[in-house]
Formats: structure tokens, sequence, C-alpha cells
């Protein structure tokens, strides 16, 4: 019954959405009027309010719906949304402040003289105002107002000049900074929660292990991950752009011929195009390169973006000409170059000033930070003054953040109501019904996506469609993407939502402002190349995921937090550069028999030990990692002949789940209905559940003979896999860490030697303590301190401290201080034998390092080297089959 309900409330939002009612009530309204209406329902013909819902009742569901709308606001985990109002704010001001109409203009007498010179002009300005702008209505209009006008008056076919001018502004939507990411970073870090518990049930189902490592946990995103993720497709998008302009162009000239323009390209002009390039790639440059580095968040980049819009629009407001035009423009650069000076000069921290050197640096910074406020206060007054731009900019950013927002708490009241209904129990049962595996419901829901894209926004598409379909594709194991390339990807068809009749918006906007002359056929025939276009880089970026994955995975790995080489999600990664290491430098083994041959006679009996160990466990690494090659191999020839069956047998195993939680919830039904008015519904659930159980027999039947050999066959293979891998970091680890700690005692002889004398002068010291005087205790525990610091003389440290308890003022025993500050020299001396000795050792322990320091020893490094760390990029930018685990 509850499937009636469902379709009750698609019905009620089709039916909003299409009648032209607000986005933002329609979505929470229908969810409101669907629970109302089955929870009464329920009441009037079952006797309870529960009846038709999938599980739990009424106030269950709405309380989840206002539980979402809360969180959005009051998690401290979801600041990300932060960013969409400083970014709208950014891309308003940078509207107002004409900057298209420069671009559009220089970039034309640019690129004019090439065949399909203006066409590229305007995918070039496009992709520039995208990263600066981001808006779709603003860029299309300006475009559309200068330039296909000038398009068509030389000649340009309306059709390529109109799809040119509708495909190049809806880039905003792909490349960073974007609402659309943003929006998309938002739903996705929800949906990896989802996906990591449905994976794990899948785990747990599969082994019976009740915890799943965390090597096949599902990664979650972020904004400024997206940001990098959509990066390069968005440079690919311009490419196709660009090259599908040229190429029309020199195949049929008349639809996009050259422009000869009468500008002379003499100094004044490329002065004139640096300065109508310089800011706005300036600006870029400071948003996205300072997520890329990893020196501000989205939401700070986006506070900087805002900034520098504000800065823009303060010198190109104004008349050319007027005085001090420049000022404030050239106070915010000198602020920020004093400012990048001073924090590589000085430890700009007011809190630990230690020196006059760091108060004068703190103090120029403040001078610094004071005139970068100036110049903005500078710039806001002017863009205040100037037709109360100021004031227009933030009305404007104000209704369209409240838009975004209101949208998202509805789209969150219509998921929980979508969710009480069983529908998101509906779409994984027909995601995972369909041929293909992940593939074939991947491919569904991007042509699902695509299709509502003719009818819907965006922001509909973003925060209906991905809460519901995502979980699901992140949990497949066999695929096993990462969160970013599915938001890249959503994002790449979401912009098609733009051109796509009859709803494109980009073709509104566009046909708002174009002549007459141009019919709007015209125009929905120009954009069908260029979606078409949009739909090959979809291909692409599907068939080659590192294109998106690569630039986060970078920037992750080579930042300052940059997970160390132990992290277990690296462990397959570090295993196949160690696997290319040993393949290119086969002299390990022989470093290995040279630390084996070296005399250890003058270490203590216990240092001697572990060197030894530490050298055979080396060796045995060397073995166990050909034991991983060969098993490996094994797995991998053996995965052939198991896939197909495992695949059959967990699909049946997944609709035996399926009915068993049914039948488990008719059971809890059937318990509570005690009463007698009750006894023919209870009849006709127990009918259900035999039916169900029936149905599991069934299912149960269908498993092969063969099935419980053949797995157990198999995981014998993977069980020796993993055996190995383990074995093999122990051994390497331990391959390392003693060598290193006898190195590091040996490297630390001078700092002992340099407290012998200290050591002697405390037996004065001691032999002359009184009791109830705290000055040898404080002298001893002094010492203490300092050979607790030194490698290697934590004996040593112990003695004393054992002399500290002695001459405690309350418990103050002189002699047994005398006597374990006595043991405490001799131990000091007969470590300093063995250390002299020792030290021809240290050149043959660091040469042992060195040689296995990118082998066997990266496991035990701090942080990845940078050669490290590209090579972790690469590896992790590829997406790992996971599902023979499973």
């Amino acid at each position: 019954m509850e499937l009636y309900f469902l379709a009750l409330l698609i019905f009620l939002m089709a039916f909003a959405l299409g009648s032209g009612y607000p986005v933002a009530f329609a979505l929470p309204g229908a969810a409101i009027i669907s629970i109302a209406a089955a929870a009464g329902t329920g009441y009037i013909f079952a006797g309870t309010t529960d009846a038709f819902f999938h599980s739990g009742g009424p106030g269950r569901w709405l309380s989840a719906g206002v539980t979402n709308l809360r969180g959005v606001y009051w998690e401290v985990e979801r600041d990300t949304l932060i960013a969409i109002p400083l970014f709208i704010f950014m891309g308003i001001m940078l509207q107002r402040s004409k900057i298209a109409e420069d671009l559009l203009v220089t970039m034309a007498k640019l690129f004019g003289p090439v065949p399909g010179g203006l066409g590229i002009s305007v995918v070039f300005v496009g992709a520039l105002l995208a990263a600066t702008t981001g808006i779709v209505g603003a860029t299309v209009v300006a475009m559309g107002l200068i330039s296909l006008p000038a398009m068509l008056r030389n000649k340009y076919s309306p059709s390529l000049a109109t799809g040119t001018i509708a495909a190049s502004g809806t880039l905003g939507q792909i490349i960073p900074p974007s609402i659309v990411l943003i929006i998309l970073a938002d739903q996705l870090a929800s949906a990896t929660d989802q996906a990591g518990t449905l994976r794990a049930n899948l785990y747990k189902a599969a082994t019976g292990e009740f915890s799943m490592p965390s090597i096949f946990g599902v990664s979650s995103t972020s904004a400024g991950e997206m940001f990098l993720g959509a990066l390069v497709p968005g440079v690919l998008l311009v490419l196709l752009y660009m090259g599908y302009i040229l190429v029309s162009a020199l195949l049929n000239p008349k639809s996009a011929p050259a422009v000869q323009s009468d500008e002379d390209f003499d100094l004044r002009f490329w002065g004139q195009v640096a300065l109508t390039l310089i800011p706005p790639l300036t600006l870029i440059f400071l948003v996205l390169g300072s997520i890329i580095t990893g020196v501000a968040t989205v939401n700070q980049a986006g506070a900087i973006g805002a900034s520098g819009a504000l800065i823009m629009a303060g010198y190109r407001l104004p008349e050319r000409g007027s005085k001090h035009l420049y000022t404030p423009a050239l106070l915010a650069l000198a602020a920020l170059a004093a400012l990048a000076v001073l924090l590589n000069t000085y430890e700009m921290n007011v809190k630990s000033i230690d020196s006059p050197e760091e108060a004068t640096g703190i103090m120029l910074g403040a001078v610094a930070s004071a005139t970068l406020l100036l110049s903005l206060i500078w710039s806001g007054w002017r863009v205040l003054r100037i037709e109360a731009t100021m004031h227009g900019v933030m009305l404007e950013t104000a209704k369209t953040s409240s838009l975004v927002f209101i949208i998202l708490l509805g789209a969150a009241m219509l998921t929980s109501a979508f969710r009480a209904f069983g529908g998101e129990e509906l779409v994984r049962e027909f995601l995972n019904s369909l041929p293909g595996g992940f593939w074939g419901q991947f491919i569904i829901v991007m042509l699902v996506i695509f299709i509502l894209g003719f009818f819907l926004d965006f922001i509909e598409i973003a925060v209906v469609v991905v809460p519901i379909v995502a979980p699901i594709l992140l949990a497949d194991p066999g695929a096993n993407i990462t969160a970013v390339w599915l938001g890249v990807m959503i994002g790449l068809n979401i912009q098609t939502s733009f051109l796509t009749p009859p709803f494109g918006f980009a073709l509104f906007y566009l046909r708002g402002v174009a002549p007459q002359s141009v019919r709007t056929v015209q125009m929905y025939k120009g954009v069908i190349a260029f979606i078409t276009l949009q739909l090959i880089a979809l291909a692409i970026v599907g068939s080659y995921p590192p294109l998106v994955n690569y630039l986060p995975s970078r920037s992750s790995f080579l930042s300052e937090t940059a997970p160390p080489p132990k992290n277990p999600r690296l462990q397959y990664c570090i295993e196949d550069y160690t696997a290319e290491k040993l393949t290119e430098d086969n002299t390990v083994a022989q470093v290995i028999a040279d630390a084996e041959a070296l005399d250890l006679s003058a270490l203590p009996r216990r240092l001697q030990n572990d060197l030894t160990g530490g050298f055979e466990s080396a060796a045995q690494a060397l073995e166990e990692f050909d034991r991983i090659i060969e098993s490996e191999a094994a797995v991998k020839a053996a995965a052939g002949d198991y896939r197909p069956i495992q695949r059959e047998v967990r699909a049946i195993e997944k609709q035996i789940l399926k009915h068993s939680e049914e039948a488990q919830l008719l059971q809890t039904r059937i318990g509570r209905m005690r009463d007698e008015t009750q006894a023919t519904l209870r009849a006709v659930l127990e009918a259900q559940h035999e039916d169900i159980l029936d149905k599991i027999e069934r299912l149960e039947a269908q498993i092969p003979e063969e099935w419980e050999e053949v797995h157990d066959d198999f995981a014998e293979l993977t069980n020796a896999e993993q055996q190995a891998r383990n074995m093999y970091r122990r051994n390497a680890d331990t391959a390392w860490a003693a060598p290193a700690e006898v190195l590091s005692i040996l490297q630390a002889n001078d700092q002992f030697e340099a407290l012998e004398s200290d050591l002697r002068d405390l037996r004065a010291v001691v032999e002359s303590a009184e009791a109830g005087d705290p000055s040898a205790m404080e002298a001893v525990e002094a010492l203490e301190e300092r050979f607790r610091e030194v490698e290697g003389a934590g004996d040593i440290s112990s003695a004393l401290g054992r002399v500290r308890r002695d001459l405690r003022p309350n418990r103050f025993e002189g002699e047994s201080a005398i006597e374990e500050l006595g043991e405490a020299i001799s131990e000091y001396e007969a470590q300093k034998e063995w250390r002299t000795e020792a030290e021809g050792l240290e050149t043959g322990l660091q040469a042992y390092l060195d040689g296995i320091r990118d082998t066997l020893g990266i496991r035990s490094q701090s942080r990845l080297t940078r050669e490290q760390a590209l090579y972790m990029a690469s590896c992790s930018a590829v997406h790992r089959d996971l599902s023979l685990n499973f």
C-alpha cells in the first residue's frame, strides 16, 4: 500500500513543479501532504497511523525531515555551505562591474583573425567567467548582448553562434568555483556515510565478520576535493568546444569566418590585453590556488574571492581617468605582497613572541593588514556610492543564497518522505536487478539524470536524486568508485540541463536577448552539437577516472597533513611502489647481506639480538614479498572462474536478506496485533509471512551445491595473499625499527658523553643531602630529564629516578640514594665502553637503512617523499576492485 503513497508523493511534486509553484515550497509540501495522507488512511482503515509506512510512523519521518533541516544549519561538520553566499557575492559583483564586457571585446580582437576566432574567444571568456563569476544567467546574457550581434554581423551561422554562447555560459557549473560542486559535495558527504554502512553490511553478510577493515571503507569528499576533481574535466570540455568550433570553421568556412581587425597589435594593444586578463586571472589563481596548495579552505577561498571581486569593482566602476582610480587595488597588492614576505620571514604568532624581531614582524603585519582593510573599505565605498551597486549586489546575493538554502531544506523533507514509503529500497532493488552490475546501474542513473535535466533545475536534481542513488553506487565494492569522481560525473551530466529543451535555462536567457532574426529552432539546433560534446566529455571522464581523482589525491599526499605511509588505505599502493623499486634496484639483497656481515660483538647482548633479528626480518620480508606476488597471481588466475558464481550467489543472498527483513517486519506487526478486532488483518499478514518464508526456501535452493567448496577454495587463496602481506609488513617494520634504534643510540654518543661530568659531580650533592632539603632531589631530577632525552640511556635515567625517590623530603633515605647513584655511574661507565667500541658500526647501519629506505623501510618513515607521494596519487586515482573480498 505504501507504493500508492510513494506514487502520490511523486505526483504531487511533479504537479507542483509543472504548475510553476515555487520549488522551495513544492518539495516539503508534497512530503507533508503525502505523510499526512498515509497516516490518516492508516488510522481510518487499519486502526494505526503506522500501517502504510515502510517502517516507523509519521512522527518518525516528519522528525527525520526536521533533523535533516537542522543538520544543514547546525552541524559543525557541514560548514561547506558557508561558501555558497561568498561565491555568489563574488560572481554578482564581477558581473555588475562589467568585467565580462571588457573580456569579450578584448578577446574578440585578439582571436578574431583566426577561423572561428569569435567563437573561440566566446568559449575562452566563458571559461574565465566560469572560474570567476560562475553565474550562468549573467554570463549568457552578457555574451548574448555583446558577442552575438558581432558574430551575426560577421556572417556566423546563427546555430553555431547561439550554441557557442549558450554552451560557454554553462561552463560555470563544472569549472570551479561552482555552486553545483559545493552542493554536490555536501550531499555526497552524507551519502558516503550511508554507503559505508551498506558496504559494512555487505562485508558482514559475506564473511560473517562484524568489523570491516578500513581499507575497504568508502572515502568521503569535500568541496575542495570537488573543485580539484572538476578542474581537468572542465578544461577538457573547454578544449572540446574550441576544437569543435575550429574544425567547423575549417570544414565550412562560411559558418565561422575569420574576422580581420583594424586593430594594430602594438604595445598599447598588448597592454590593454594584459590589463583586461591579469586581474581575473590573478583572482582565479588566488581562489583556486589557495585551495590547491592547501593555504585556504573552500570557505576561506570564498572570502578571498569576494574581497578580490570588491577590489576589482572598485577600479572598474568609476569612469576612466578618475583620480586615484587604481590606488585601492595597488594598496591591496602591496599589502598582500608585504604579508607574504613577512609570513616567510617571521613567526607570525602573537601568542609566542620570543624576540624583538618577531615583535617587529607582528607590528609590520598589523600595518599590512590595516592597509588591506583600508583598500577593501575604500573599494566598498566606491561600489556603494556609484549607482548603489553594493546595495544591488547584496540584495541579489541574499535572494539567490536564500533560494539555494530553502531548496536544500525542502529537499531534506522530500527525501525523508521518499524513504518513509520505501522509495529508497525500491530504487536499490531496481538498480540491483539490472544486468551489467555496477556499470548497468550507473548508466541508468546517468540516463535518468540526463532526462530529468530536460525538466528540472540543477539544484533540484542535485538535492533530490543524489541522496537516493549515490549511497547505492558508492557502496558497490566491485567498482569501488570515489565520491569525488561520482560527484564530478553527476556535475557534468547536470550541466546539460541548462541546454536541453524545452526548459534549458541557458536557452531562455539567450532567447531573451537574441534578435528576432534568430529563430528558437536555430538555437535548439545549435546546442545539439555542444550537448553531444558534453556527453563525449562525460564518457571520457567515466572511462578514465584519474582525470578526476589524480589532482585531489596529489594535493592530499603533498600537503602538510598527508597520511603517513603506515595508513591502512595506502598499503596496496605502497606495496606496488615497493615492487617497482625492487625490480629497478636489485641491490637490496646485497645491502642486507652486508649488514649481516657486520661485527656486532661490541654491543650488549640485547642490542645484538635486536639487530640480528632485524636483519633476519629483512631477508624474510623479501621472501614474503615474493609470496605476495605468487599469491596475488594465484588469486587473479582463479578469479575468472570464481567471479560469475560469486555474483550469482550474492544476488540470491541479497534477495534472501530482503525477504528476511520483510518477514521480520511482518512478524513484528503480527506480534503487536493482540486485539480480536484485528484478527482478519492478522490472518492476512500471517499468510503473507508464510509466503515470504516459502520464497526464502526457494531462493536458498537456487544456490549452487558446489558454492561452499568453491568459496572455501577461493577464500584459502585470498587468505594466503593477505597472510603474506601481513607477514611482509610485520617483517619490513622490524627490519627497519631495530637498526634505526641502534643507529640513533650511536648517533647520541656525543650527547651521552657530555653528561659524564654532571653525573660524577652529582655524587657530592647526594652525599651532602639532608632530610627536608629538596635541592638535591631537584638536581637529580634535572639530570634524570637530560638522560631521558638521550637515546639508549633509559637504564641510567631509571637509576637516577630511584635516587630521586630516595631523596624525597618525606621519605629520605640517604644511604640508599648513594648506593643507587653508584649503580647509575656503573651503568654509565659500562655504556660508555660499548658505545665507544661500537662507533664503527654507525657507517654500516646508515648504509643499510639508506639501502632499504625506499623499499622495506618505506612504511616506517614519518611521511612520504615527493616521488612516493606522486606515485601514491597516481595509484589511488585508479578504482580498485574489492568485490572478491565480499
